[in-house]
């Protein structure tokens, strides 16, 4: 059993990685500005922000693993990137993996090409720009990170998000840099199924200091 605490709890991807954690038996520790709707029984929540330093140390001590699925969104907006280099502040030196959810945007359209985000960004909205450069930030932050540390990143694929109603499937394919489609030229993967794959890594960790993706 590992001690695993998810900020961002309550959000799309996390609320799934706190609802596989539990059903697998691990001691969990969801971390949310707002409570939670429908909590998982064995849960413990913490209501409060990431950005209450104080908070966040008492949350990330003495954990196993900790999982940042934190959206840079309303008062988290431009300072998720503050709040990550206080968690790997915290855990460098220590033995507690760290553990980021960020986006697609960081990955390659091809073995050896060009970023996805490097692609695309001429026709992403100005308004949805600054919460993938904070993805894209998180990643430059965690390979700086000091060697000490134990890292992984997810980048979901490029179809994610609550909006989709993607179905679960209870599988996934996993990848590493390269961005993942299916044989329909799909890419894409339901949050319990990300969860599955990340709490695979949490039991198994084949990922160190790196990035892995996982689509259906």
């Amino acid at each position: 059993m590992a001690r695993i605490t998810v900020l961002g709890g309550s959000g799309y991807a996390g609320a799934a990685v706190v609802a596989e954690a539990a059903k697998r038996g691990h001691e969990v520790t969801s971390v949310s500005r707002s409570a939670v709707e429908a909590p998982v029984g064995g849960v413990d929540y913490v209501v409060g922000s990431a950005l209450d330093a104080d908070l966040l140390n008492n949350v990330t001590a003495d954990r196993d693993v900790v999982v940042v699925a934190l959206s840079p969104r309303g008062d988290m907006a431009g300072k998720l990137e503050r709040v990550l280099e206080q968690v790997i502040e915290g855990l460098d030196g220590t033995p507690t993996r760290l553990g980021y959810i960020g986006g697609a945007s960081s990955l390659l359209t091809h073995e050896g090409g060009p970023r996805l985000w490097d692609v695309s960004k001429e026709h992403i909205p100005a308004e949805l720009k600054p919460e993938i450069e904070t993805g894209l930030n998180a990643l430059a932050l965690l390979k700086a990170s000091p060697e000490s540390l134990d890292w992984f990143y997810v980048s979901p694929p490029q179809d994610f998000g609550a909006w989709l109603s993607t179905p679960s499937k209870g599988t996934y394919t996993l990848g590493g840099d390269v961005l993942l489609k299916a044989a329909d030229d799909t890419s894409t993967i339901s949050a319990a199924d990300l969860a599955l794959a990340i709490l695979d890594e949490i039991e198994t960790p084949t990922h160190h200091r790196s990035r892995f993706t996982a689509i259906h």
